[in-house]
């Protein structure tokens, strides 16, 4: 999966242990996950609606955070990353990122573009550990 916003993968196992490894991955990354929306479950509670196995982590990485806001104060209203991690109808388990350049690349400030990148990199490290 790779679009003009983001870029992912179906990875082999199960959604519960893929999200596990994705938070495990993250980490190592210098990431923290400052928010877990189960999308799935708030769907049955709203609507009524079942669907397969769908969360958004909202991954930070504390060091290019604070370089981010420092550079430009309004940026937050583009943080944190968003990491996907959901389950088809079939069964197979994706991930995916958002794409930091595309979404970064919205601040048009030379100081932001080299932070986009290291979190991209870092990103499509966790990526190709799963």
């Amino acid at each position: 999966m790779n679009t003009n916003f983001g870029f992912g993968k179906p990875v082999n196992g199960n959604f519960g242990d893929t999200l596990q490894k994705v938070t495990d991955e993250l980490q190592k990354e210098g990431f923290g996950v400052l928010s877990d929306i189960d999308v799935a479950a708030a769907l049955k509670k709203k609507l009524d609606k079942d669907i397969p196995p769908y969360r958004i982590l909202g991954a930070c990485n504390p060091v290019l955070a604070d370089q981010a806001i420092t550079a430009v104060p309004e940026i937050g209203l583009l943080l944190p990353c968003n990491a996907l991690v959901r389950e088809d109808d079939s069964g197979q388990v994706h991930v995916s990122f958002m794409d930091p350049g595309a979404v970064l690349g919205l601040v048009n400030d030379p100081r932001v573009d080299p932070l986009a990148t290291q979190v991209k990199d870092k990103l499509e490290r966790v990526l190709a550990n799963l």
